[in-house]
Order: C-alpha cells, then structure tokens, then sequence
C-alpha cells in the first residue's frame, strides 16, 4: 500500500499573469495615445500692456556704517542719511508709490546684526516689500 504524501502548500503568489496583464494595457495605451485629439478651446484675446518695472528705492549700508538712500528712478539723486531720516525718507516714497520695493544693499564688511536691524527697523514701521541686494557673480 503506498501512502500519500501531504501537498506542500506554496508560499509565493505567482506574478507573471500580472506582469503580462500590465504590459499589455501599457501597450494599448502607447497605441491609443496618439490618436486622442485634445479639444481646441477659443481663448478670447487681451490686449498687451506695457508695464513698466518699478525702480527700487537703494539703501546702502557703507563698511563704515553710514547710511545713504538712492531713488533708482532717479539715478543722480543720493544722500547721506541717518536712521530716521531714512525712515521718513522710504515712508514718504511709499506713500507717493506703494509698489516701489525698497532694497538693502550692504558692503561685505557690515555686520549681518546692522542690516538686520535696519530691515526690522522698516518692518516695525510698515515698510513694504523690503529686499537684500546681492552682488552677482561666479566665484
């Protein structure tokens, strides 16, 4: 009498059948991909507008801590100022041009502290749209 063996039972799914499925849909839609044909939308037509770029209003921090203040919309016009002077000078040119940013430009020998007070002093004060000025260049 010959005596039956237990099945062993198999522990791995067997993923092949879904490999095949898969290739299968990504060829049908490499195939159909082509053929659909987006909708053409009519898009209405604007007319162009120039808009000029606001110049900014430049802040400079000199290596020996003075402060001078240039209206780059008016390239000759910049004066030696102090920190309130300063202040009631970028209020005044925001209240006549609210979209014109201020920029900080500081020498590479002032502190990282000074222009930060500077920018919160503005800040602190309502100043809108304050930015540091960077050289540009390859190093």
């Amino acid at each position: 009498m010959s005596t039956r063996r237990p099945r062993k039972q198999m522990n791995n799914i067997n993923v092949v059948p879904y490999i095949d499925v898969m290739l299968v849909l990504l060829v049908i839609f490499m195939v159909t991909a082509p053929m659909v044909n987006p909708g053409q939308v009519d898009l209405p037509s604007v007319a162009k507008t120039q808009t000029q770029a606001v110049q900014p209003l430049q802040v400079t921090i000199r290596a020996n801590g003075d402060l001078r203040v240039q209206d780059m919309a008016h390239k000759g016009d910049e004066q030696t100022v102090n920190k309130l002077e300063l202040l009631s000078i970028v209020q005044q040119k925001q209240a006549d041009n609210p979209d014109q940013p201020v920029v900080i430009a500081a020498d590479k020998a002032v502190r990282y502290e000074d222009v930060m007070k500077i920018m919160s002093m503005m800040q602190q004060n309502q100043v809108k749209r304050v930015g540091l000025l960077a050289a540009g260049g390859a190093n």
